[in-house]
């Protein structure tokens, strides 16, 4: 075994208790779950037994996982840098072929003229984190205060922007949101 190989071993068992401690699971909650015996658990967790392929498989669907998402060794930045777009600082949090997560800092209100709202296939999530938002949705103009979220489908003509003052929003776009708005 390499080094790489002994580092991803102790990686996916860490993330084996992790994730079970994390939904308040004991071992014997969790070997139940996975049908796996209680000390079979420990000792996987433990690195005092060889990780199999097809026990690795039934822990992730015990905790609600993905074998990819148990096994991944993705070592991508965790610093995000703001991209400026036409003035509007955005960072992207998280971008996968499901869906994507930006935060974007807005500073203008949304825009006067109708035709310049955009509709496309999708729905979107967002969350006001800061400031207060304005939503143009079809022709509903929507207050978003701090801490509140809204969603929508994004075939409905939309816009957002701030009711005043800067505002930063968390943005969550599932697949056919995140094409709407790259094109």
């Amino acid at each position: 075994m390499t080094q790489e190989d002994g580092e991803l071993d102790g990686l996916v068992r860490k993330r084996i208790r992790a994730l079970r401690v994390a939904q308040g699971w004991s071992l014997e909650e969790l070997a139940t779950r996975a049908r796996l015996s209680q000390s079979t658990l420990s000792r996987i967790e433990n690195g005092q037994r060889r990780l199999a392929l097809d026990q690795l498989v039934t822990l992730a669907r015990a905790l609600d996982t993905s074998l990819d998402q148990l096994v991944e060794t993705a070592t991508d930045d965790v610093v995000s840098h703001p991209i400026n777009d036409h003035g509007q600082l955005r960072w992207p949090i998280k971008s996968d072929p499901g869906m994507a997560v930006m935060r974007q800092r807005l500073v203008d209100p949304p825009p006067d003229n109708p035709s310049r709202l955009r509709a496309h296939a999708g729905r979107e999530w967002l969350v006001v984190l800061s400031g207060t938002a304005i939503l143009l949705l079809g022709n509903r103009r929507l207050r978003v205060e701090t801490n509140q979220a809204a969603e929508f489908p994004t075939m409905l003509p939309h816009a957002v922007g701030t009711a005043g003052g800067p505002c930063e929003i968390l943005g969550i776009f599932d697949r056919d949101a995140r094409r709407g708005h790259a094109s």
